[in-house]
C-alpha cells in the first residue's frame, strides 16, 4: 500500500525559494513513477514534475524548467522539490503522487495517479 505525506508549504514572496518535502512508503522504484502536481483555485491539477519509474529520469513542466528541481532519495523514502524564483502564478496546493506506470512519466495526467499526499499549500504573494 503507497502512502505519501507531503510538508514544506507556505507563504514566499515573489522571487523566493520553498522546498517541498514528500515522504513515501509503499513506493518501488523499478515500478512507480512519483512526483508534484498542484492545484490552483477554479483550475484542474497539473503536473510539476516526476520521476519515471525504473529509468529515474526527471520530467518537468515548461512552466517550472529552471526553476524547479525535483529530486528523490530511495534511502531516505523521500522525495523534494526545491523551487527557486517563485511568481505569484505558482500559488496552489502542491500534491505528491505515485503510481506503476511503465512510460515516461511526464505522459500521463493526474487522472492516472490512484495514490495521493493530503497536499500542502504553496502562496506566493507580496
Amino acid at each position: 500500500q503507497v502512502h505519501l505525506v507531503e510538508s514544506g508549504g507556505g507563504l514566499v514572496h515573489p522571487g523566493g525559494s520553498l522546498r517541498l518535502s514528500c515522504a513515501f512508503s509503499g513506493v518501488t522504484s523499478y515500478y512507480h513513477a512519483i512526483g508534484w502536481f498542484r492545484q490552483a483555485p477554479g483550475k484542474e491539477r497539473e503536473m510539476v514534475s516526476c520521476i519515471s519509474a525504473s529509468s529515474g529520469n526527471a520530467y518537468y513542466a515548461d512552466s517550472v524548467k529552471g526553476r524547479f528541481t525535483i529530486a528523490k532519495d530511495n534511502a531516505q523514502n523521500t522525495m523534494s522539490l526545491q523551487m527557486t524564483n517563485l511568481n505569484p502564478e505558482d500559488t496552489a496546493v502542491y500534491y505528491c503522487a505515485a503510481e506503476r506506470l511503465s512510460l515516461t512519466c511526464g505522459l500521463y495526467q493526474a487522472h492516472e495517479y490512484r495514490n495521493w499526499g493530503q497536499g500542502t499549500q504553496v502562496t506566493v504573494s507580496s
